[in-house]
């Protein structure tokens, strides 16, 4: 109380000045001490929301945080605070096209800033260094979010985080950030433990000096970026409060349990009415609540899963660029996915021919089971496409991953696979001349995958199914699902046998051992459908001759080529044309080979299959003659004599100039007199011994073999 004695002499209007003055001296006073006082709740009624030490609404708070009384809710600025825990502020960024990059400095207080766990998204970036790598479609962004059309500058949405993990700084340095050559903020990821939380980001918050915390509480310092510190209170377990000594600390809650609440120690009189209505009500709250939960949760969970997955795909792909597409516009483009458009059916999935941007035709591969060994194949395959460049390797365009579904897009091949072609499934047939082109084209991208890339690539799945045609049937080699990446160090890498029956290396279907040597010896039984044009496992045919791989070591080795080629081929119409059969099948004879030391590389397969397609007569002259065991007088070819090849086949000088392999009729052995059964063998090996007298089939000579 303040008495104010004022002396008689003074008149009244003085005293009544005084008075005057004073009482507002006081009001003023009042009003400051007021003014410093923190307000910690915003809002009214059932909408109101309390916040504890050290946050706040007003001037006085250690912490101040906006009321938006319209919303009822707390902000930073234009940025909306989802929630506030002992130790962060979640905020929210909503999806917002060409707002300044500069709005990012509300989130950095002077108690608070960005953590190193967001991941920002920025646009109208006229560089990518120093961002993390990853390009959004805006057009995507647009349908997902639901915006109006961004600016024609802003193409893509840029990400920029900051990794740093072992550090002891959490925050994130937002000098770094406007360093970054970017202009405008459009939303945010924040990583919450093992999920990503999209328009949203998270800060760290804490109080300047040394720990002030109750006697109850743990404190925890926080480095700051200018080399300074601030540190955060939090209750030790059991206990309840801020932490905070000049908050409300540290205090344990009165447990009331079932006991004391009937006993009258603790509840209303009515507590056994209520106790048993407020069970009876609860339960049915909670089975209702377990049922809304549920159907929030798979929805949310398949959210997560599929962003977890983009990222995934992301990484794989190692920032090359390759785009992702909205699910909505690959089923436009196959028509829903219309049979009609399906173009084959392997084992991960389906094949649908679409089109896409500007009618361009492209071929759409679903994935069919969408499980962790599905995402380890698309994973798989878009790592690899993503490094490869060759121009018979089929090229990835884009991918799928939305709605559940993993897609995979990749340039489309009008004329089917090298399988459906051989088996008379389109077309009547190919001649041998586009055979041979085809098999050189896909020795060389193999070939390419083993010796130019570091580590070398190992596709595990060559067969004529994977083997695609283009408008002018070029080869191209796809279906990269099953691939591994081999260790320059060792021969082999250790792994559980998977490919096509027919076509797995038996080696390495005994040994686990997974080598280049396993995809030449598939490419082998490709080499013998081409010259046979017969299925690699066919149970009609005799038991001894059920796997294609057998049936053709059988043959080649005792020199019967003639009895499995495709009749279609007409071998005999050329001698170039019978030349280059029978070289071939020897060289897919040497690819056969049970041990895998014994077969030649794919870069020595290329070569072979390469000189045989490009090759002349004049050259085949040569090798025949080179190659002959048993060699008379080989004159020079213009002399119009014959030349030898050994065996008794002669090849004689024509009158045009023209050069006829003269074949005697097939011996005794090829006719199967006096020969043995063939043995068996199973549809996924080829242990036979060899027939021929040489040890090894890649030392032996067969083409004397196939005609003598």
């Amino acid at each position: 109380m303040v008495i104010l004695s004022v002396p008689s002499r003074i008149g009244p209007c003085v005293s009544s000045l005084l008075v005057m003055i004073l009482v507002l001296v006081l009001v003023m006073s009042i009003d400051g001490v007021a003014g410093k006082r923190c307000e910690r709740s915003c809002g009214s009624g059932k909408s109101v929301i309390r916040l504890n030490y050290p946050f706040g609404f007003s001037e006085g708070c250690e912490i101040r945080l906006d009321c938006s009384r319209s919303e009822n809710g707390m902000r930073i600025g234009d940025f909306h605070v989802q929630s506030v825990t002992a130790s962060n502020i979640f905020v929210n960024v909503t999806p917002k096209c060409n707002r300044p990059l500069e709005a990012i400095e509300l989130l950095f207080g002077r108690n608070f800033g960005l953590t190193w766990k967001n991941s920002l998204l920025l646009q109208d970036c006229s560089s990518q260094a120093g961002l993390g790598g990853c390009l959004i479609p805006t057009g995507l962004v647009e349908s997902r979010f639901k915006l109006e059309k961004c600016d024609a500058r802003s193409d893509n949405i840029s990400c920029y985080s900051e990794d740093k993990r072992g550090r002891k700084v959490e925050l994130m340095n937002h000098t770094a950030l406007h360093q970054v050559k970017c202009t405008s903020l459009f939303s945010s990821v924040a990583v919450n433990f093992d999920t990503l939380e999209l328009n949203r980001v998270e800060l760290s918050w804490w109080l300047d000096g040394s720990c002030k915390c109750h006697q109850d509480a743990n404190c925890t310092t926080v480095s700051l970026l200018d080399g300074t510190s601030g540190y955060r209170c939090s209750c030790k377990e059991g206990l309840h409060g801020d932490g905070f000594a000049d908050g409300e600390g540290c205090r344990k809650v009165p447990h009331c349990n079932p006991a004391r609440y009937l006993s009258g120690h603790c509840g209303g009189t009515t507590r056994v009415i209520v106790l048993i209505g407020g069970i009876a009500a609860g339960a049915l709250l909670m089975a209702g609540f377990a049922i809304v939960s549920y159907c929030f949760c798979q929805q949310s969970v398949s959210e997560k899963s599929q962003l977890s997955t983009r990222r995934l795909v992301s990484e794989a792909a190692g920032g090359s660029g390759i785009p992702f597409y909205q699910y909505r516009e690959i089923e436009k483009a196959t028509s829903g996915f219309d049979i009609r458009q399906r173009l084959g059916t392997g084992a991960y999935g389906t094949v649908y021919a679409g089109k896409l941007h500007q009618d361009e035709w492209v071929a759409i591969k679903k994935i069919k089971h969408r499980d962790n060994e599905s995402i380890e194949q698309v994973m798989n395959e878009v790592k690899l496409l993503s490094s490869v460049s060759h121009p018979h390797l089929v090229r990835l365009l884009g991918c799928c991953i939305e709605n559940g579904e993993q897609i995979l897009v990749y340039e489309y091949m009008p004329n089917g696979t090298l399988s459906q072609h051989l088996q008379r499934e389109r077309g009547k047939g190919l001649p041998w001349s586009v055979r041979l082109r085809i098999a050189s084209e896909t020795a060389h991208a193999i070939s390419y995958l083993h010796s130019s890339m570091n580590p070398p690539i190992y596709h595990r799945d060559i067969k004529s199914s994977n083997i695609l045609l283009d408008y002018n049937f070029r080869s191209k080699v796809a279906d990269f699902g099953l691939s591994r990446l081999g260790l320059t160090e060792t021969s082999h890498i250790s792994t559980a046998p998977q490919g096509t029956p027919g076509y797995l290396d038996p080696q390495y279907h005994q040994n686990f051992h997974l080598s280049d040597k396993s995809d030449v010896y598939s490419f082998g039984v490709v080499l013998v459908e081409i010259i046979t044009g017969m299925k690699v496992v066919d149970f009609s045919r005799p038991h001894s001759e059920v796997n294609l791989a057998a049936l053709a070591t059988d043959r080649i080795g005792r020199g019967c080529v003639d009895e499995i080629i495709d009749p279609f081929l007409d071998p005999h119409k050329d001698e170039w044309t019978l030349f280059t059969i029978h070289k071939v099948a020897e060289l897919a004879f040497r690819c056969l080979a049970y041990q895998s030391d014994a077969r030649p590389s794919m870069m020595e397969v290329a070569e072979e299959l390469e000189v045989a397609r490009t090759s002349g007569w004049s050259t085949m002259e040569e090798n025949v003659c080179m190659e002959s065991s048993i060699a008379s007088t080989c004159s020079s070819p213009f002399n119009g004599s014959e030349k030898c090849l050994g065996g008794g086949v002669t090849i004689r000088k024509m009158s045009m100039g023209s050069c006829r392999v003269m074949v005697p009729k097939k011996t005794a052995d090829c006719l199967g007199i006096g020969t043995k059964e063939v043995k068996d063998s199973s549809p996924v090996s080829v242990q036979d011994p060899w027939l021929s007298d040489q040890s090894s089939p890649s030392t032996n000579s067969l083409l004397g073999n196939a005609i003598r």
